[in-house]
């Protein structure tokens, strides 16, 4: 009966935390899903759905994308020792402030040495030119042809 007990008592304190550690898996999926919903959206034009439906789809796409920062928040929680990266050592002259959405960067921010990889990270994939870079503790996506930042995650690095 007390090896029944202690069992119990151990399934009951590991379970919520297995249950609230998200896998990549379950981050892919989520990724899946958002594009799925995005298709849902595009055919619900594209078929000339009315303007209801296409509310609809988008909220369904907004919930997906909701639903992805959560579970990567909780991956980020559940992982933090993948985010304590080595110090940022910017180019030369590199004084930090935080850059907002359109912010036009010098190639030598935007350089081969300072690409992260992505996957590694569960950030979104890159569409052509785009890079995600280290920029001090920061994420930027940046457009390479251009070097404007296309989207930002502050604080990314611990």
């Amino acid at each position: 009966m007390r090896k029944l007990m202690l069992a119990t008592a151990l399934v009951a304190t590991l379970a919520p935390a297995m249950a609230g550690a998200q896998s990549a898996a379950e981050l892919r999926h989520d990724r899946r899903d958002i594009q799925e919903q995005r298709q849902d959206v595009r055919d619900a034009r594209r078929n000339g759905a009315s303007p209801g439906e296409i509310r609809d789809q988008r909220r369904d796409v907004a919930d997906a994308r909701r639903e992805y920062r959560e579970d990567w928040r909780d991956y980020r929680r559940a992982h933090p020792d993948a985010y304590r990266g080595p110090g940022y050592v910017g180019p030369r002259g590199y004084r930090y402030r935080a850059v907002p959405v359109g912010y036009r960067f010098q190639p030598t921010y935007y350089d081969r040495r300072y690409w992260i990889d992505p996957v590694r990270y569960h950030l979104r994939p890159v569409v052509g030119p785009q890079r995600w870079v280290r920029y001090g503790n920061d994420v930027v996506l940046v457009d390479t042809r251009t070097g404007s930042v296309v989207e930002v995650n502050n604080g990314f690095f611990y």
